[in-house]
């Protein structure tokens, strides 16, 4: 089974252009570094929870949408040396600073236990 980098992050929607491009660049370099797929998606039905819920998680403030990525490897070795790769890269850097508050965006890694 394959590897899942995810992230949850809240993105100003007046910067959806800038984050779409941002996104794009980074999704060539991570297809370059190994990942078989990358997903972007920009908010369309996320409900407020009782007690909690993906816009408290990343602190979304008035103004700002929820942003659900992930992107896939065909292992965490693969997906370790990608992030390396990606952090070392220029073409990451010239990519300009992430169009939201990196401070607030929740990731992690997941070993997929199911895919149907």
């Amino acid at each position: 089974m394959s590897y899942i980098s995810g992230f949850v992050a809240a993105v100003p929607a007046a910067r959806k252009e800038d984050y779409l491009n941002h996104a794009k660049v980074m999704a060539d370099l991570f297809r370059e570094f190994g990942a078989t797929r990358v997903v972007e998606g920009w908010e369309d039905n996320v409900r407020d929870g009782k007690i909690t819920d993906l816009r408290r998680a990343v602190l979304a403030e008035p103004g700002e949408i929820i942003v659900f990525s992930w992107v896939e490897f065909p292992s965490r070795e693969v997906c370790d040396k990608a992030f390396d790769a990606l952090m070392n890269d220029p073409r990451a850097a010239a990519a300009g600073d992430m169009p939201f508050d990196g401070k607030r965006m929740i990731y992690g890694g997941f070993s997929k236990i199911l895919e149907a």
